[in-house]
C-alpha cells in the first residue's frame, strides 16, 4: 500500500518560503538545461547504486559517487554505470557529502541534488526538486516523504517519530515549517557555500534546513515518493543508529539555536 499525498495541480502553498509545500505544476521546459550536479553518498551499496544511477534523467551529466568506505564492489559498479567516482574513508554521511562538493567545486554547477544510494527515493523524481528553484520560488528544495507517496514499511516509526519532533523544534524556534529531513534534496551552489556546512554524520540533513533558516533563505518542500530501500538502514535499521542520529539530530537543533543568540 502507498501512503501520502501526490497532487499534480499546481498549486504553489508558500509562505515567503519558510518551508511550505511547493505542488508540482506542468514540467517546466527549463529543467532539461539545468546545470545540475548530484552527489551520492554511498556505503555498501553495491546491490542498488547502479539501479539510482540508471533511473537519473538523462540530462544529468555530473553524477558523483562517494564511497565512504565500502567493502563491496560499489565503487566498481558506480564506475560502470557512469558516475565519478571519489573516496571518502571517514565514515560519516556528512564527511561523503563535504567531499562530493569538493569535487564538484572544480567545476561548481548551478544547483546540487543530494540523493541516497539505496533506490528508496524515485531519481526519476529530481525535476520536482529542480523546479522550484528554476521558478524563482527558493534556493533550497527539500523532497518530503511525509507529504509523498511512500509504501508500506519504508519509513520506519522511529523515522517518523523523529523527524516530526525535528520539524516542530525548527517551527518553534525559526518559524520554519518542514515535514521531513529527508535526503533527497536540492540547493543552489551559491546558497549552498553560504551555509557553510560542517556536520560530519547524522545532523548533515538538519544542519542544512537549521542554517537556511537561520540565514531567511527561501526554501520549500515537494512531495516525493519513497520505497523501501535495498538493503538495511545504516541509521534506523540498528538501535544504535537511531540512538545516536536521534541524539545528533537534537544536539543539531539546540546548538544552532544557542549561536543565533
Amino acid at each position: 500500500m502507498v501512503r501520502g499525498r501526490m497532487d499534480t495541480d499546481p498549486q504553489h502553498d508558500i509562505d515567503r518560503g519558510r518551508g511550505e509545500v511547493w505542488w508540482p505544476a506542468a514540467q517546466n521546459p527549463n529543467i532539461a538545461a539545468a546545470d545540475v550536479g548530484v552527489i551520492i553518498p554511498a556505503l555498501n551499496e553495491e546491490r542498488s547504486i547502479g539501479l539510482v544511477l540508471d533511473a537519473l534523467p538523462g540530462f544529468i551529466e555530473r553524477v558523483v559517487v562517494v564511497d565512504n568506505g565500502s567493502d563491496d564492489a560499489t565503487a566498481e559498479v558506480a564506475k560502470r554505470h557512469g558516475a565519478i567516482v571519489v573516496s571518502e574513508p571517514r565514515k560519516g554521511y556528512g564527511s561523503a557529502c563535504l567531499t562530493g562538493i569538493d569535487t564538484l567545486a572544480e567545476d561548481p554547477p548551478d544547483i546540487v541534488t543530494f540523493l541516497d544510494g539505496d533506490f528508496s527515493d524515485d531519481p526519476s523524481e529530481i525535476d520536482r526538486l529542480l523546479a522550484p528553484i528554476l521558478a524563482g520560488d527558493a534556493e533550497l528544495v527539500i523532497g518530503s516523504r511525509a507529504v509523498g507517496a511512500r509504501q508500506d514499511g519504508a519509513l520506519l516509526p522511529q523515522a517518523r517519530f523523529g523527524n516530526r519532533l525535528a520539524c516542530v523544534l525548527i517551527e518553534q524556534l525559526h518559524g520554519y515549517r518542514f515535514t521531513d529531513l529527508g535526503p533527497f534534496r536540492a540547493i543552489t551552489w551559491d546558497t549552498l557555500q553560504r551555509l557553510e556546512m560542517s556536520d560530519p554524520d547524522y545532523g548533515w540533513t538538519v544542519e542544512m534546513q537549521l542554517k537556511a533558516a537561520r540565514l531567511g533563505i527561501a526554501s520549500v518542500e515537494v512531495p516525493v515518493s519513497y520505497t523501501r530501500r535495498i538493503g538495511v538502514s545504516k541509521v534506523t535499521g540498528t538501535v544504535t543508529g537511531t540512538v545516536m542520529a536521534g541524539y545528533k539530530i537534537l544536539w543539531t537543533i539546540l546548538r544552532e539555536y544557542w549561536s543565533s543568540d
